[in-house]
């Protein structure tokens, strides 16, 4: 059974260690949240990039943030030996006709990991890598081993151009474009920033237990609905994705959703497949926008309604030539505006049970109710 204040404290560490990273890494909140959300999902995450944007010293960072955990980086080059990734080869195995390798400290041992350029693996390494990625496991001579990999952080200057490696590129579940630090006040911040007075770490119970909770999440059926005219809204674009994709991005709606703090997922969260739906970089935009116009959407519809209510208290309130003509105008104004109330209502109760989030409509409707009032107000007292 899930312990609950263990739960509940290492939600509040994980809220703690996004904040810290989030003061250290400036212009990185989305890749940050990618982060968390991978280890919280065992996925992994690719971020392209040029060198000197601190891609390795974030996966770094996180992997400092679990007691006990076993970090492995490397730079990859097309000069790469197995032995690099994997170790070296077992004098004592080859002596009992067993061709194994000594794995301590290297790839098969570590929980996270971080390959730079990592689309410059060879053939030799490929085959390996994609074992561990895919099923957590190594096959060292003779045995299968189970590897204790979390997540594994991969970076590249630039995407892929070889056949053989589509099959890596396609494990990455969530994918980050990153750039230098762009606005002035936050290079700023970066060139006076000193090292992190705090590091809050998580004790690998913890880690599980949050793990657990992620599993727990529910996918409401309207979540479900959405995601399917995402897939539909995408095929126009003619953007296919695959159908282990879309399966396995349930996991990171989940994730998401503990991290802000939600116990089941809803629209807000679909936001976040921003950072999984897309192959191309061209293709984000377009993302971006499909999935804007089903999240996003119904808050441009209310949002009309607020304009038109706007309209209709400046045609109410405008100089009229005669008593008679501004009671009419203030009749036809009511009249419209509980029109648009009761519209409002409706698109509101649609939103509440399709599980998205309201605040901002919320707020939205205060304005249209005041609106309606004052017009109101105005038309009974004279």
């Amino acid at each position: 059974m899930m312990n609950t204040r263990m739960a509940d404290t290492a939600l509040s560490k994980l809220a703690r260690i996004r904040e810290e990273l989030n003061r250290m890494f400036l212009e990185r909140i989305d890749l940050i949240d990618g982060a968390i959300v991978a280890m919280l999902s065992a996925n992994h995450v690719l971020i392209i990039g040029p060198p000197g944007t601190a891609k390795s010293m974030l996966a770094d960072e996180l992997c400092r943030r679990i007691e006990g955990a076993n970090y492995f980086q490397w730079l990859l080059t097309k000069f790469s030996t197995p032995e690099e990734i994997f170790g070296a080869v077992s004098l004592k195995g080859l002596e009992e006709d067993d061709y194994r390798r000594v794995t301590t400290h290297k790839l098969p041992e570590a929980h996270i990991a971080f390959l730079d350029e990592i689309f410059k693996a060879n053939s030799s390494i490929l085959n390996a890598l994609l074992t561990i990625i895919n099923e957590r496991i190594f096959h060292n001579g003779r045995g299968r081993v189970a590897v204790p990999l979390i997540t594994m952080f991969g970076a590249s200057n630039e995407l892929p151009d070889e056949d053989e490696l589509t099959a890596l590129y396609d494990r990455f579940m969530l994918r980050f474009m990153v750039d230098y630090v762009t606005e002035e006040h936050g290079f700023i911040r970066m060139m006076a920033g000193g090292p992190e007075r705090a590091r809050t770490t998580l004790q690998f119970a913890e880690l599980d237990e949050l793990r657990a909770t992620v599993a727990a999440v529910t996918v409401p059926g309207p979540i479900l609905e959405a995601i399917a005219q995402i897939r539909r809204e995408l095929a126009r674009e003619q953007i296919v994705v695959s159908d282990r994709r879309w399966k396995n991005s349930l996991g990171i709606l989940r994730a998401h959703a503990i991290l802000v703090g939600r116990t089941a997922v809803t629209e807000d969260d679909l936001m976040f497949l921003a950072h999984v739906l897309w192959k191309d970089p061209e293709e984000r935009p377009k993302v971006v926008e499909a999935l804007r116009r089903i999240v996003r959407g119904y808050e441009d519809k209310l949002q009309e309604l607020v304009f038109e209510s706007r309209e209709l208290r400046e045609y109410a309130e405008g100089a009229w030539e005669s008593e008679e003509l501004r009671r009419r105008a203030l009749t036809e104004a009511n009249a419209k505006l509980a029109n648009i109330a009761a519209r409002f209502d409706v698109l509101l109760k649609e939103a509440s049970d399709s599980g998205r989030a309201i605040a901002n409509a919320e707020r939205m409707r205060v304005e249209v109710k005041d609106i309606q009032q004052a017009v109101f107000r105005r038309s009974v007292g004279d």
